[in-house]
């Protein structure tokens, strides 16, 4: 069974906010859920242009091959200026929000179904936007869907749809920085 899994970037960056874990580690444990390698694994986000040395360096690791990285394909998009409105003084201040990278990864989780990439669909991502995407894979393309997160803020409607649900909570002491 080819697998595919899919990342959203700052979704699972909110994961390791709360206990840092290594993508690394994460994907050994998901090929041993599998049962199998996984084909191919992209990783979505956004970052500011120019990135920060940091970040630069994180996502030349992810692309690396094991046992040096996870060997990830990283898709990155810019970040847009939104300015918001503070609730408590009226002020007005910038701030910076993803876009594109939704779309990016509902488009190609559908492109990779209908060019039959994989049978089986791994999701890091958390928000219920997606459950068109995946309802078409796996209702109308006949593939299975796994999706992956946090029991604190999953999508139920990511979950209602899913094969598998993989609790990233409970891989923590495997996969813990």
């Amino acid at each position: 069974m080819k697998t595919v899994w899919i990342i959203d970037g700052a979704y699972m960056f909110n994961v390791g906010k709360s206990q840092p874990f290594d993508y690394l580690k994460l994907k050994g444990e998901l090929v041993r859920l599998n049962g199998a390698t996984i084909h191919e694994t992209y990783f979505l986000n956004s970052t500011r242009d120019p990135s920060t040395d940091q970040q630069s360096a994180f996502h030349t690791w992810l692309k690396s091959a094991p046992p040096r990285g996870p060997k990830m394909r990283v898709q990155l998009y810019a970040l847009k200026d939104m300015h918001c409105l503070c609730p408590n003084c009226g002020e007005h201040f910038p701030r910076e929000v993803q876009k594109g990278v939704d779309v990016a990864i509902a488009t190609l989780v559908i492109k990779l179904a209908v060019q039959d990439v994989y049978d089986r669909l791994i999701l890091s991502a958390g928000d219920g936007d997606f459950e068109d995407a995946i309802s078409y894979v796996k209702s109308d393309l006949k593939k299975e869907v796994w999706i992956s997160g946090l029991q604190a803020n999953l999508s139920a409607d990511l979950q209602s749809y899913a094969d598998n649900v993989v609790w990233v909570d409970d891989l923590y002491p495997a996969i813990a920085k």
